[in-house]
């Protein structure tokens, strides 16, 4: 249940707090008085899309946020502890023993959110940020508004079927995904099949490219780090006379020369030997001194033996570029590096496999495809039966539903088209056949006696297409959990009994859930338990928009106004007592 409802900077409202009972809570006021921007508000907190002219203009930010008591329901519980988001109350506790469901009390939510116009939008929920994703995971447990347009989509096919699997519930939600995973499964196997059997000759071709490229490959022998080798190879043999001038004269000054490095550690190392009998702190430089004595014969040695090994070849080196040159190509083409190349060699050796075993898979294929169709027209065929019998009692609900809001001679019916699942002659048409099942579910309606039943789209009119929205909703809506069900003007094209009959419907709804509603008819007006009115008022160059919550005598006058206009009679508040006493 929405309690608090607080906006700044929407559109005409700077501030506002709105705060709502439960049961029927009724918005009523002139028109573009802001009654709609209220609900339009309230769509935007709980995930609506975000508009740029919905900011109030001067404006460089705006806050929606939304105070909620909600029942226990584990699975929102779930929903919210995936997200880290921790409920007041129901702090984990592993010494705790956890309440059972029917013990436990409502929690409070708090769903804010931050609009800018650079568009850097933030969301919270209990103070902690969150995604537009996970608004749209609790979404459907707080709230569900219906439109001024909603209307039109009650024409859609589509909407019809998503209506009929809401009223199933259960015993079709599961069949519903088995379906769609089986429809997933079997069209994977599909597009694999498509590729396989594309052109044979686009395959020859594609075999003999893959053919060349890996004897080409395979015939340079490449090996990772080879063109690194040969690179310091053929600067070595480039400046062999430098090389050997160096080895030569660093020979001497470690070695050979009079007063060479090694002679003088030799030397040192001796005086420090004996200095250390008299003084034994010197004792602790001995062993670094024979350590460096031994690096630099080590180091004389092996420049000795580099210089032995130095010899001009041009045969080698002309050998050398010629590799270097072959592998360079190869990169060219393959990649830049010789890791990409040995990856694209892997890549072509493992296609070819396909290509040469493409027959085998393609019989594989087959067999797997007649099963994974099997699979799926056995679900389908499922949910097309479970779909049939709830048809038959939602098409029940919903005349019962007319009847509660003065279409007592309305018909309803509900038609399942499409082939069916179970006949052995069906095709493999997608446009039979989808992650939905197989059926199309089109709703046919006539409001008059001795009129056959027609497409909706056809017959309804506005004010019937607007009392049976509100049938469709709530009947197809019917939760285990109460929520805020919000009705943006149901009343469009009804007045009189009418909408008396509609004010009736949305009564009983909210004995089990909080409504809002959104009204310019007094006979739906007089139902309310809390009686809303907003205001548009001019102060200097301000427009702000008011909230006030009536009591008796204020819902009288705001009656009387709905029933006469802008002059109120006192007839007009007599009749206006008369229908908030009936």
């Amino acid at each position: 249940m929405l309690t608090l409802l607080s906006i700044s900077n929407i559109a005409l409202i700077a501030e506002l707090r709105v705060e709502f009972d439960h049961g029927l809570n009724l918005l009523t006021g002139e028109t573009g008085s802001g009654k709609s921007i209220i609900v339009d508000a309230l769509g935007v907190l709980i995930g609506g899309r975000v508009t740029s002219d919905l900011l109030k203009t001067g404006a460089e930010r705006a806050f929606i946020e939304g105070l909620f008591s909600v029942a226990p329901s584990p699975e929102l519980e779930n929903v919210l502890a995936a997200a880290g988001i921790s409920i007041p109350g129901n702090d984990s506790d592993e010494a705790a023993e956890p309440a059972p469901k029917d013990r436990r009390g409502s929690f409070e939510m708090i769903i804010r959110r931050e609009l800018s116009t650079s568009g850097r939008n933030k969301i919270f929920i209990n103070n902690q940020l969150a995604t537009q994703a996970l608004l749209r995971e609790v979404r459907p447990f707080l709230v569900d508004i219906h439109g001024q347009g909603d209307q039109q989509t009650l024409f859609n096919s589509d909407t019809h079927l998503e209506l009929l699997d809401e009223f199933a519930g259960a015993s079709v939600a599961g069949l519903c995904q088995e379906v769609a995973e089986c429809y997933r499964g079997w069209n994977a196997l599909r597009r694999e099949l498509d590729s396989l059997q594309a052109g044979e000759s686009e395959k020859f071709q594609l075999a003999d490219i893959l053919k060349f490229q890996i004897n080409e490959l395979e015939h340079v022998e490449l090996a990772i780090g080879e063109d690194a080798t040969l690179e310091e190879e053929r600067r070595r043999l480039l400046n062999v006379e430098k090389l050997t001038l160096l080895c030569a004269e660093s020979y001497a000054l470690i070695y050979e020369d009079k007063d060479a490095a090694l002679t003088r550690v030799r030397l040192a190392e001796k005086q420090i030997e004996e200095l250390a009998g008299f003084e034994s702190g010197f004792n602790d430089y001995l062993e670094g001194l024979t350590q460096a004595r031994s690096v630099l014969e080590d180091l004389a040695f092996s420049l000795r033996d580099f210089s032995d090994k130095l010899e001009f070849s041009p045969a080698r080196l002309e050998q050398i570029g010629n590799r270097l040159a072959e592998i360079s190509s190869i990169k060219r083409k393959y990649g830049g590096s010789i890791e990409a190349a040995l990856e694209h060699l892997a890549r072509s050796e493992d296609r070819l496999r396909q290509i040469d075993h493409a027959g085998e898979r393609e019989t594989e294929i087959k067999e797997e495809l007649e099963t994974a169709r099997a699979a799926y027209l056995d679900c389908a065929g499922r949910l097309h039966r479970e779909r049939v019998r709830a048809a038959r009692k939602f098409e029940r609900a919903v005349e019962q539903g007319l009847v509660e809001v003065a279409m007592e001679k309305a018909k309803f019916q509900i038609r399942i088209s499409g082939p069916e699942p179970r006949s052995s002659k069906v095709v493999d048409d997608s446009n039979h056949f989808t992650a939905r099942g197989s059926d199309q579910i089109d709703f046919y309606f006539s409001a008059n006696v001795g009129e056959e039943v027609k497409p909706l789209a056809k017959v309804a009119s506005g004010g019937e297409a607007s009392r049976l929205m509100l049938v469709l909703k709530t009947v197809a809506n019917a939760s285990e959990f109460p929520r805020t069900i919000v009705f943006d003007e149901i009343d469009s094209g009804i007045g009189g009994r009418v909408s008396e009959a509609v004010g009736i419907k949305l009564k009983k709804l909210s004995g089990t859930n909080q409504v809002l509603c959104v009204t310019h008819q007094p006979q739906i007006a007089r139902f309310a338990e809390s009686h809303l009115l907003v205001r548009k008022e001019t102060v200097g160059e301000r427009t702000l928009v008011s909230v006030e919550n009536l009591d008796r005598r204020a819902r009288v006058e705001e009656i009387a106004r709905m029933l006469t206009g802008a002059e109120i009679t006192e007839s007009a508040r007599r009749h206006a007592r008369e229908l908030l006493k009936s």
